[in-house]
């Protein structure tokens, strides 16, 4: 998006615009603002400043209202001018000894921690359970069982081990399996489901001769455990928060919301996408930014906690375009904290 310029009334002009319009849901008035006495702008001034603002396309006039609401594209304005003055404060400590309460088991806490935000901020949430953002295959183990079978043990990094029986059609004796070890382990171990690519596997198959047809059965066994690996529990709470925003009832709107909210794994995966650089990256996603159609008319606010060595989470809001940002962004920061800190509390 193109970077706006506005001048301190302006910029002053349209921040109460939308903050006016956040409290009420209902379009902003010149006269509405020129009450404002920290502004001391008369009303004239005023219009010709919303006149300038609608013609950059931050402002709009709805219907026949004498008063403008903020656009998307107002929203993002508002919302990079916000997260450059506050991305270096330290997170708000308002709810800590409301969010935590000991729990014994992860599942358990993660949908607390949906439950919290959802009241917290009078939203939609999303939580999603931690899950390796990028894993690698650290070993592999294949061993003869008889019978037309093996045993192949997978093992990713953060030592995820899991056992797969696979069927072949061959007999194995011990020095082929140490063979097919040493080639699999070769070529396979460091790398990424993405990184075991078609190039990989057909030199794998041609040094294997013979056995080519065992060794992609065992690759197929790897990329087995790796998708499972990658597979991930979602949470969601406060869905009919949505019914306290006309703007998200209208025609199908409220029920498309709640449908999709109910289809948790799609909308998790829609959002973890977009893992941020930072482990501590708070991303904003405004009308059509948002990764999920059904949520075009709405703003997502998603923060990313991160347990160590690759392992992250995903914790989302999901409310109107006019919803409160600083409030969310910081209840975000402090209960990503939060998670991070019970994560790696070490076991008593």
């Amino acid at each position: 998006m193109e970077q706006i310029e506005l001048d301190d009334r302006k910029k002053k002009i349209l921040i109460a615009i939308i903050q006016n319009y956040q409290e009420t849901g209902e379009p902003v008035g010149s006269r509405t603002i020129s009450k404002m006495t920290e502004l001391n702008y008369s009303p004239a001034t005023i219009r010709n400043e919303m006149a300038d603002l609608e013609e950059l396309g931050l402002i709009v006039q709805p219907h026949t209202s004498a008063g403008r609401i903020p656009t998307d594209k107002g929203y993002r304005y508002y919302v990079d001018q916000m997260m450059e003055k506050t991305q270096n404060l330290p997170a708000a400590a308002s709810s800590q000894e409301v969010l935590i309460k000991r729990v014994d088991r992860v599942e358990e806490l993660l949908l607390q921690m949906a439950q919290v935000l959802a009241a917290s901020t009078n939203y939609a949430t999303m939580v999603t359970g931690p899950h390796l953002k990028k894993n690698k295959l650290k070993f592999l183990q294949i061993s003869a069982m008889g019978d037309g079978r093996m045993l192949a043990v997978v093992v990713l990094e953060g030592n995820v081990v899991r056992n797969n029986i696979i069927e072949i059609d061959e007999t194995l004796d011990q020095e082929t399996v140490s063979s097919l070890n040493m080639l699999l382990n070769t070529h396979l171990s460091g790398l990424s489901i993405e990184e075991i690519n078609l190039a990989v596997i057909s030199r794998m198959k041609e040094e294997a001769g013979q056995h080519a047809a065992t060794v992609s059965r065992v690759i197929d066994a790897v990329a087995e455990t790796f998708a499972r690996e990658n597979d991930f529990s979602v949470y969601t709470s406060g869905a009919t928060n949505i019914f306290k925003y006309p703007e998200l009832t209208g025609g199908d709107r409220a029920s498309e919301l709640i449908s999709t909210l109910e289809e948790k794994k799609s909308l998790g995966n829609a959002l973890v996408q977009y893992e941020g650089e930072s482990r501590k990256n708070i991303q904003i996603f405004i009308g059509d930014e948002v990764p999920v159609d059904s949520m075009k008319d709405c703003s997502v606010v998603t923060a990313t906690y991160e347990l160590g060595d690759g392992v992250q989470g995903k914790l989302g809001v999901i409310g109107p375009k006019r919803m409160d940002y600083r409030k969310v962004v910081e209840t975000l920061k402090d209960t990503m904290t939060q998670l991070d800190h019970i994560f790696k509390k070490p076991e008593e």
